[in-house]
């Protein structure tokens, strides 16, 4: 659980929700500096979502775990359609959030400590990027047995990433390269989140072309059933559970 001096993503969700206001940098390992658009995206309702989005929620069944929750819109629009849903997110003021907004069940949790504690799911929900949460190819293999273990036997994990080759940034080929050079993947990124004077731990977020993310799901108890594509790099996957 992060600290309140850490938690810079939460307390830039927080200040959106109750002044409207607030922005994103993200530092990377290399010293590359990006600045996000804001918020706002985090609070969208359903119908100011992509199209590839719209697509995902059609694939959500059941009992569903909202991995990395953050504001809450996709466990609000789930409750909304009858689902029981719980949301995780490690930041304690993105679980306040999303409390304030009406999500009903919701946990500080971190994603490498879901057990069976948190009951059985239909679908493993990991929406905005957050197929990035399992950090590296071997914690990836290390949680996906474990997800299988916390759900039902038709199970589905609905999640998005974001191919790191779909870009002509010359910096983030050297970054691709830097990487490939510590053994670790091109798209595996090092970073922090910083918002006022805060700014979280240093971590791994894991981005994947299609091809890498079959590879990672290949022998854990799960398949790739089908991709949704987006106008962007950015990509949705149906991982289906194996017999």
């Amino acid at each position: 659980m992060l600290k309140p001096h850490e938690d810079a993503y939460g307390r830039m969700i927080w200040d959106y929700l109750k002044e409207r206001r607030g922005y994103e940098v993200d530092e990377r390992d290399d010293g590359f500096v990006g600045a996000s658009l804001g918020p706002a995206g985090y609070f969208a309702p359903y119908k100011d979502w992509p199209p590839h989005e719209k697509k995902a929620a059609r694939h959500v069944k059941g009992r569903v775990l909202d991995v990395g929750a953050g504001a809450g819109r996709w466990s609000l629009h789930l409750q909304e359609k009858g689902h029981e849903v719980v949301a995780i997110d490690n930041s304690p003021l993105a679980i306040r959030t999303c409390r304030e907004r009406g999500v009903r069940d919701t946990r500080v949790l971190p994603f490498t400590r879901v057990s069976k504690a948190l009951g059985t799911f239909d679908t493993i929900l990991m929406m905005g990027n957050n197929f990035g949460l399992f950090g590296s190819r071997k914690r990836a293999r290390w949680l996906l047995p474990r997800l299988r273990g916390i759900t039902s036997e038709t199970a589905r994990i609905v999640a998005e990433s974001n191919d790191p080759y779909g870009t002509r940034n010359p910096t983030h080929h050297a970054y691709h390269r830097l990487n490939r050079k510590r053994g670790r993947m091109a798209g595996q990124i090092r970073l922090r989140v910083r918002y006022d004077t805060l700014k979280t731990p240093w971590f791994d977020y894991l981005l994947v072309s299609k091809r890498e993310m079959e590879q990672i799901v290949a022998g854990t108890g799960w398949r790739v059933d089908r991709f949704i594509d987006s106008e962007s790099s950015v990509y949705v996957a149906v991982i289906e559970k194996e017999a």
